[in-house]
């Protein structure tokens, strides 16, 4: 069975970010970019041409882009720095934590291609342990857009945080997943379906999957509440507890690691809460996993929607 999609394809969240971007640095010029090679594939070549002065290339050299990034913050600038996500989050490690995070210098890092975004390109292009990297680094909010309202509520609020932030984005089109009335706020958890059987907790491009999935179970009797669990760190404590309350089982979705994520971060909030229903982590198992497009790798993991829905019944009558 599958899920027949009543949904608006929109944007990729990277072309809502180069727009945005567009519009902020047109009211305010402290709006700057700091890019490591990805002019083209951050979707900036727009901002560069109208903004020349106010993009900073350093080429393939992310530890310079996040110390670049890090200096011009200092000078109350606003500074948005852009590189895949899988380099970003592995070579710069040290300058994050140190020149960013330590210093408490308010970067808005980019992470681009992100997850499984680069999936023909093979494990050394994936990102899928970001997530868990960063999380372990005190001073810094990661937050993973799942449409492209989420995406612009994002990146304009992260242009007034006095701190660090890390903004996750694939490549994909998104389907427009919330009413315009919908009220965005970092680690405020945004409901997108209500149910009391099963709950699916889903973050950046695997919440449409769940959607999908939240689609075959409603169609099968289940009642399922989804959740877009935008803002990894800091965690929406209430809205997790309050769905782990209220049904009889809760699942979370990631496309990453089952190591270090969303997952392990909602168990945590669960075990310590003394919550004891039926649980499951769906992200990538500890494997150099197969290669191919976003959607086969998906697929291939049991991400995809149908594949989530199976597991979602099984879960359910464990």
């Amino acid at each position: 069975m599958k899920a027949e999609s009543n949904l608006i394809l929109g944007k990729p969240n990277l072309n809502v970010f180069s727009e945005t971007l567009i519009n902020m640095a047109h009211d305010n010029a402290d709006v700057l970019v700091v890019t490591s090679d990805s002019r083209g594939s951050g979707k900036l070549v727009p901002f560069a041409e109208q903004f020349p002065d106010r993009l900073v290339e350093v080429g393939i050299a992310e530890q310079n882009l996040v110390g670049i990034a890090a200096g011009l913050a200092s000078c109350d600038k606003i500074v948005y720095a852009v590189s895949p996500a899988s380099f970003l989050t592995a070579r710069a490690l040290e300058q994050i934590k140190n020149d960013v995070c330590y210093a408490d210098q308010p970067v808005k890092l980019i992470g681009i291609s992100a997850g499984v975004s680069y999936g023909a390109l093979g494990s050394t292009h994936h990102a899928t342990h970001d997530l868990a990297v960063l999380r372990a680094i005190n001073n810094i909010t990661i937050t993973i857009p799942a449409d492209n309202f989420e995406a612009e509520q994002a990146i304009k609020a992260a242009a007034a945080l006095d701190h660090p932030i890390y903004i996750r984005f694939g490549k994909r089109p998104m389907y427009h997943l919330h009413p315009l009335e919908t009220q965005f706020e970092f680690a405020k958890a945004l409901t997108i379906k209500q149910g009391d059987d099963i709950a699916i907790v889903a973050t950046g491009e695997t919440v449409y999957q769940a959607w999908c999935a939240a689609e075959i179970l409603n169609q099968q009797g289940y009642a399922t509440r989804l959740i877009s669990m935008h803002t990894i760190k800091p965690l929406d404590k209430e809205t997790l507890l309050k769905a782990a309350h209220e049904c009889q089982a809760l699942m979370t979705v990631e496309e990453h690691s089952i190591f270090g994520g969303l997952g392990e971060a909602c168990a945590h909030i669960m075990i310590e809460a003394g919550v004891h229903i039926p649980f499951q982590a769906i992200g990538f198992p500890d494997e150099y996993m197969m290669t191919g497009s976003q959607l086969e790798i998906f697929d291939h993991y049991g991400i995809g929607g149908e594949g989530l829905a199976q597991k979602a019944v099984a879960l359910l009558n464990s």
